[in-house]
């Protein structure tokens, strides 16, 4: 009984070059989707791994854990997130509930999709604010361990919410623009960039 061996050349997509060798090349790397945000979180992102992993290095290898690295961890954990946040407000890839927009009338959508971007607004310019106050209240104040003050950590914060403000206030004008949000039509979700 013979076997049928498809033939490599009638293939759309092959990898094998007509010497028989194997031959990939990679396509070009594109950045430029990304904003500075994104690289602000990343950099965060990778000082908390580095402190995470001297934690973990100093705890178990040398049997004397340095008592910083905890209380500073928490806080680049922190910084993370508040300023990666404004990266999902402006992808506009933030949990959302779109499943009563396919029942309701096309109008009425509308007009709840652009209350909830004012909303949106509105809360992260109220959360710029409360941790604006919050600053002046315990921002020079001294963190556990280091003395450092507590106010760097909630500036990281504001920047954030006032990062997260302005994303959403740049996706609401796209939305009003375009005439439709990711809530009325969520196959588009993760693909809107302000």
């Amino acid at each position: 009984m013979a076997t049928h061996v498809p033939d490599l050349a009638d293939q759309s997509e092959h990898v094998l070059g007509a010497d028989g060798e194997f031959h990939v090349t990679d396509e070009p790397i594109d950045l430029s989707h990304h904003r500075f945000e994104d690289w602000i979180a990343f950099a965060f992102f990778w000082v908390l791994a580095a402190t995470v992993f001297y934690q973990f290095f100093t705890r178990y290898a040398l049997n004397d854990s340095a008592s910083w690295t905890e209380e500073i961890a928490r806080y680049l954990l922190i910084c993370t997130v508040f300023v990666g946040a404004a990266m999902s407000v402006r992808r506009n890839t933030h949990i959302h509930v779109d499943i009563f927009y396919r029942f309701m009338p096309a109008k009425l959508g509308r007009a709840i999709s652009t209350m909830v971007d004012l909303a949106r607004i509105v809360f992260f310019g109220y959360m710029v604010y409360l941790t604006y106050a919050l600053m002046g209240k315990i921002g020079r104040q001294q963190m556990s361990i280091i003395d450092w003050p507590i106010g760097l950590v909630y500036a990281v914060v504001l920047f954030g919410f006032a990062l997260m403000t302005f994303r959403a206030l740049t996706t609401a004008a796209k939305h009003r623009r375009q005439g439709f949000s990711v809530l009325e039509r969520p196959e588009i979700a993760g693909s809107e960039e302000a």
